[in-house]
């Protein structure tokens, strides 16, 4: 696993903007990519390369699930800035045998891994983080359940459990709800491909959130030769067949990147993110309208995406903001008039309850913000100097970095948590920041 942020204090004091930022910044690649190649790349044909993969927690504990099912994967000197590149020799043919694989905090690996232990054949224990045996896990067992895999959880629905397989699983039309995450069908469609007859799978229930995500696993599948038709709504099917092996280039983290060009509006001053991409399916690509709704100016030219602060902060009724919520709503907090946000009642089961933590450090901090059913309130009020805790969640943990920004003395608690998905976060947001220093 990636080193934790080493010399970084516990208690971490939040740099403050004393001018307005001016600066170029790079982030490492895209974990919601990275993951869902790692998996594609272990039931591939051949041998794969993933170039410019994220090296944080979430990707390596991926790694290392997928090596305890017998894949191999191996670095090598590549182009990324940020880390080696990733060569992957798929899973061997599915043989007996005991293993365990450690979840973490991570989604990806709870969710998208358990499929692939029944066609790895054999019994493999998961388990993870002690906040991880909170979050929701019935839909992927009652999915396998359904599909003829073995499961004991012992009634709770959540981690730890073990998955006993057979080394294939026939397939066929699967009805589940997903209403809880969208990784529910994404872990499913990921792995439909080696199933006897491919996967016919519907959704009911409440809405799927955070439906970008389920784009992605479409348009990375296809990417890969596998035909997938999801022409009608919460219904998706995959065809059986091979999963090309393939060598594919991972785009930066755009969900990453948002609170270094929120700083701009927060502080003020201009931020440019290099390696954007002209089209994506990551949902951190909202950040072009999420933004200039906040008050900001937006440019993106030639991969270069540049943010400017105008000097205001307005509050905006924003929905659908996903992953995002976090930094959107440190933003809002720091707004001249009132924010809502919708659409979000899922990150209640994220790596932390993100609706009541979210809550709890604004107001902590002075702020005035409210849970609703399904989003936040937050109204303007002044903010004051205070310890922000993460809760073990990276994007706790940079929203109060962000607010730190605007607040003088406020101090994160545990900013290592960003090792998750971003390792770099402490020293990316000191190089930002000194360009704003007293």
């Amino acid at each position: 696993m990636s080193a934790p942020n080493a010399g970084v204090p516990a208690h971490w004091p939040a740099p403050f903007a004393a001018s307005p930022v001016d600066a170029t910044v790079s982030v490492p690649g895209s974990k919601s990519l990275t993951n869902r190649y790692l998996v594609l790349a272990a039931l591939a044909e051949g041998r794969s390369r993933l170039r410019a993969p994220l090296h944080s927690r979430d990707s390596e504990l991926m790694v290392s699930a997928l090596r305890s099912l017998g894949a191999t994967v191996t670095e090598i000197a590549g182009d990324g800035a940020f880390g080696p590149d990733l060569l992957i020799d798929p899973l061997p043919p599915a043989a007996p045998g005991t293993r365990r694989v450690d979840c973490g905090l991570a989604g990806t690996v709870m969710r998208f891994v358990p499929p692939l232990a029944a066609l790895a054949g054999g019994t493999t224990a998961f388990d993870g983080d002690p906040h991880a045996r909170t979050r929701p896990m019935s839909a992927v067992i009652d999915a396998l359940r359904a599909l003829g895999v073995q499961v004991d959880d012992g009634g709770t629905g959540a981690l730890p459990f073990t998955v006993t397989g057979s080394g294939h699983i026939a397939g066929g039309r699967l009805e589940i709800d997903a209403g809880a995450s969208s990784q529910f069908v994404s872990a499913l469609l990921l792995a439909a491909p080696r199933f006897d007859d491919g996967l016919h799978l519907v959704h009911r229930g409440s809405t799927v959130p955070s439906p970008d995500h389920i784009a992605m696993t479409v348009a990375v599948l296809r990417g890969v030769g596998v035909d997938v038709d999801d022409s009608v709504p919460n219904e998706w099917r995959v065809a059986p067949g091979p999963v090309a092996a393939f060598d594919a280039t991972v785009e930066p983290d755009l969900s990453n990147a948002g609170p270094f060009l929120a700083a701009a509006l927060v502080a003020g001053g201009t931020v440019r993110m290099t390696g954007w991409p002209a089209s994506t399916t990551q949902v951190g690509d909202k950040w072009r309208t999420i933004l200039p709704a906040l008050g900001a100016r937006v440019e993106l030219a030639d991969g270069t995406l540049t943010v400017t602060g105008t000097g205001s902060i307005r509050g905006a009724d924003l929905a659908d903001t996903s992953e995002l919520a976090p930094t959107v709503a440190a933003v809002c907090a720091l707004a001249a008039s009132p924010s809502t946000l919708t659409g979000i009642a899922h990150l209640r089961g994220h790596e932390t309850d993100r609706l009541a933590a979210l809550v709890t450090e604004i107001n902590r901090l002075g702020g005035d913000a409210e849970e609703t059913a399904d989003g936040l309130v937050i109204r303007p009020a002044p903010l004051h100097a205070g310890t922000w805790e993460t809760y073990a969640d990276h994007r706790m943990a940079t929203a109060g970095a962000l607010i730190g920004l605007a607040v003088p003395g406020v101090v994160v608690r545990d900013i290592e948590t960003t090792a998750k998905t971003l390792p770099q976060f402490p020293e990316l947001w000191r190089q930002l920041t000194r360009t704003a220093e007293a």
